[in-house]
């Protein structure tokens, strides 16, 4: 999906803060909204119903990037490597369908991309890639609370715990790909 030269990536790896903060540094990419995909209830659903995990929504990150200064599969390849792609249905202590490792495509460039990238990293991990492909659907961003969380909210527990160990582990493999520091 092309925006005014600019593309658009919908993945999911567990809690979207995570995958927020992360393509939040990322070069080259311009925006990053957290949000719900892939359900199959009707209307805009919040976070507590799709954390109920009866609503088939994944929490999900929609990135608007620039593809002259970053591709598509190199910000997958930063996707795969940021969360653990082989566990099914959760993150850490994130358990359910929601927190699901998903890459959502809007074309069929991205899709055999993703199939591409999943095939070549396989032989990295011990344990079999679960990532689910699957078509974008209707993205709803998630409640205004949720956007930039780690950076309104880097105090909490979960933020120190959870997020900023992710962040180290990026800044240490992708230093090349990340904004600049002001």
């Amino acid at each position: 999906m092309a925006k005014n030269n600019k593309e658009v990536l919908t993945v999911g790896g567990g809690c979207f803060w995570c995958v927020e903060a992360v393509f939040n540094q990322i070069e080259g990419v311009e925006k990053v909204i957290s949000g719900y995909m892939g359900g199959t209830v009707p209307g805009k659903p919040t976070y507590r119903e799709v954390c109920s995990g009866l609503t088939g929504h994944a929490e999900v990150i929609q990135a608007t990037y620039n593809p002259e200064i970053i591709s598509f599969e190199e910000l997958l390849v930063i996707f795969m490597t940021s969360h653990d792609p082989t566990t099914l249905n959760r993150q850490g202590a994130d358990v359910g369908t929601q927190y699901r490792s998903v890459i959502f495509y809007h074309s069929d460039e991205q899709r055999a991309i993703a199939e591409k990238i999943i095939e070549e990293l396989k032989p990295y991990y011990d344990n079999t890639i679960v990532t689910e492909v699957s078509p974008a659907t209707t993205f709803h961003s998630a409640e205004d609370y949720h956007q930039n969380y780690y950076e309104n909210n880097k105090e909490q527990m979960y933020c120190a715990a959870v997020i900023s160990p992710k962040l180290a582990k990026l800044k240490k493999l992708y230093a090349n790909k990340l904004k600049p520091v002001n």
